[in-house]
């Protein structure tokens, strides 16, 4: 019997945007089962591809930045209406900084992204700004981008005038074993020695943030987000919301996801970075109790993924028979992996479970 299956993946990280592995698994799927109805609604947790998924939204505006390591690069960010849409990857992204090091992850900054609100505020009468963050090669609390907007207190009283919404892929706070020096820097190119010097870095950033805001906003959820661009933007008047949240409001998976049998969400690391407000966790929780939830995956390190209310994993890195195999032929075995999938879903038909 027919029936409805949601695709809706983040992208796997550079090998794989959110749109081509959805459509690579919405293939594998259809060659197997053809009746279904295969619903595509690629994500994204406010990290890479947040823009990307938005695609319909408003009108695509371009310009150019400072790019992390201060060559400068192209970026485009969304205006729909009085609401704008940015995305810090672009502007300040880890794939920006070609092979990630120490010396890298202490010079990037997030000044690109100061530019970046800089041109859209002046561009239109913009009452709203949404920021998507995640995926940055930045590890400085935020301070390149307020100064690129003329200084904290600068930023603060010119961002007063609008709604600043902070759309983090993390709810890691600033500082400590959970913060962004500690969790995040590493993946940036810093060894142990430049995770301390980031970690002091943002404890002194964190303090004239807190200074500034008149709140402690270095332990709220998300101040880490983006090496600590969260917490700068909660101190010149950001709300944090969830990006993955944000992501799937705007492109309608709650009413889709409304009655599917199938959901197939899936990302490049499954990991315990997922239950902290990446897209996978946000698919599998949105699903109806009914549903049959499975993550295709680039790798999984995840022990217990039942406890995110999902049914099945499968790594293309377990599927391809190793990791370099896996990220030169990502497409063609996300289309074969669905296809699987698919196969064993009609044989077990777990979608009629009780």
């Amino acid at each position: 019997m027919p029936v409805r299956v949601v695709v809706a993946p983040d992208s796997f990280g550079t090998t794989l945007t959110a749109a081509q592995a959805a459509s690579a698994i919405a293939e594998g799927w259809s060659t197997v089962r053809p009746d279904d109805d295969v619903v595509v609604k690629p994500q994204s947790d406010g990290g890479p591809g947040f823009n990307d998924c938005l695609g319909g939204l408003g009108v695509v505006r371009t310009t150019t930045v400072t790019g992390p390591l201060g060559v400068p690069v192209q970026v485009q960010w969304r205006c729909d209406r009085a609401t704008a849409y940015l995305e810090c990857e672009q502007a300040c992204g880890l794939h920006l900084v070609g092979a990630p090091q120490p010396a890298t992850a202490l010079q990037a900054d997030s000044a690109g992204l100061g530019e970046l609100i800089d041109v859209a505020l002046r561009s239109d009468p913009v009452e709203r700004l949404v920021v998507g963050l995640g995926g940055s090669a930045t590890t400085d609390g935020g301070r390149g981008m307020l100064d690129a907007l003329g200084g904290p207190s600068a930023a603060k009283s010119r961002l007063a005038r609008v709604e600043l919404v902070v759309a983090t892929d993390v709810d890691n706070p600033l500082n400590g074993p959970s913060g962004a020096a500690a969790v995040f820097a590493p993946q940036k190119g810093a060894d142990e020695q430049t995770v301390a010097l980031l970690a002091e870095r943002l404890v002194r950033a964190g303090a004239e943030w807190e200074a500034l805001a008149g709140r402690p906003v270095a332990d709220e959820a998300g101040a880490g987000a983006a090496g600590g661009v969260g917490a700068a933007l909660f101190a010149v008047g950001g709300r944090r919301v969830s990006g993955a949240a944000l992501v799937a409001t705007v492109t309608g998976l709650p009413a889709a996801s409304h009655d599917a049998a199938v959901v197939i969400t899936g990302e490049g690391r499954l990991d315990e970075q997922t239950a902290a407000g990446k897209v996978v966790a946000a698919v599998a929780a949105a699903a109806r109790p009914e549903a049959e939830v499975i993550a295709l995956v680039g790798e999984n390190a995840l022990a217990d993924p039942a406890a995110l209310r999902i049914d099945r994993v499968d790594s293309l890195v377990d599927y391809a028979g190793g990791r370099d195999r896996a990220l030169a032929h990502a497409g063609s075995l996300l289309v074969s992996l669905a296809a699987r999938c698919a196969a064993n879903y009609s044989s077990t038909n777990r979608g009629n479970r009780e």
